[in-house]
């Protein structure tokens, strides 16, 4: 008895620890969506363009209360607890993040769109033919302001392209980069909002005491194949030098995996009153 007690401890404790690193890593998306803004707004950008910019972070606040919703749901509060007002709150606070969710999904969607037609910058056969001018460089998210003093860093072997409609210069190599950065990221947040459909099914069979059956193992089966999708996203970012994507996918992935384990639990207690 001592042995389970002691491992439950250690589940918690690892638990919380992913918990506390994935604040952590929200912390660097804030500065790191922050430093891309500021090569890619400008006084005439509307709330609208901030918020497409900022949609990294909207989208790591929203998934973390999501994750917290659960945590709540499927581990803290009872059963007993769990009716009036208690239940209406954490119900109303998924919605805010399904739309916080829904917006990411559009600007990332729009990304996508946008990064599509290949506009070649006009009149500029190097990149120092737009320099000071307040466009920046961008290869593999790495922005550079382009000056006078360093345009002779940009190698350029072909046209120069302007990305989407920010002010953004790419060379061929980059622009095809960066159309894949801005699908892996519509991919992630498609994948992650399965899941969470997913997990959202088997909670709400549980609620009605179901532990089995067609609907279960078919949510059961599609979590599973979208955590691997996700997986092979992760280690994409790796091979490209994101290893802060790669941790944070890896994190979010253990953040949720703690949360299968809590229904796994709830599961079992719900068995063992039924066969009570």
């Amino acid at each position: 008895m001592a042995s389970k007690v002691d491992l439950h401890k250690l589940q918690q404790i690892i638990k919380w620890s992913v918990y506390t690193l994935l604040l952590v890593n929200w912390g660097f998306y804030i500065a790191e969506d922050w430093t891309r803004a500021m090569h890619s707004l400008g006084p005439e950008s509307t709330l609208l363009d901030w918020a497409g910019e900022f949609a990294t972070s909207i989208d790591e606040s929203a998934w973390f209360i999501l994750l917290f919703m659960f945590e709540l749901e499927t581990y803290i509060l009872e059963d007993e607890d769990w009716k009036g007002w208690v239940a209406k709150t954490v119900h109303g606070v998924r919605i805010a993040c399904f739309v916080m969710i829904a917006h990411t999904v559009f600007a990332f969607a729009n990304t996508v769109i946008e990064y599509q037609p290949t506009i070649v910058v006009e009149n500029a056969s190097s990149f120092c033919d737009v320099a000071d001018q307040g466009i920046s460089h961008v290869y593999n998210l790495e922005y550079t302001e382009i000056t006078a003093q360093n345009c002779d860093q940009f190698a350029t072997d072909g046209p120069i392209y302007q990305l989407g409609e920010d002010p953004l210069v790419v060379t061929a190599e980059g622009l095809s980069l960066e159309r894949q950065h801005a699908w892996a990221d519509l991919i992630e947040v498609i994948a992650w909002i399965i899941i969470i459909a997913a997990i959202e099914i088997v909670v709400r069979l549980h609620d009605r005491d179901v532990t089995g059956g067609v609907l279960f193992n078919v949510a059961n089966r599609v979590k599973v194949l979208f955590y691997v999708v996700l997986m092979v996203l992760a280690v994409w970012w790796a091979t490209l030098g994101h290893w802060l994507y790669t941790w944070d996918e890896f994190l979010w992935i253990a953040g949720f995996a703690a949360i299968e384990m809590n229904i796994s639990e709830w599961r079992e207690e719900i068995k063992e009153e039924l066969s009570a």
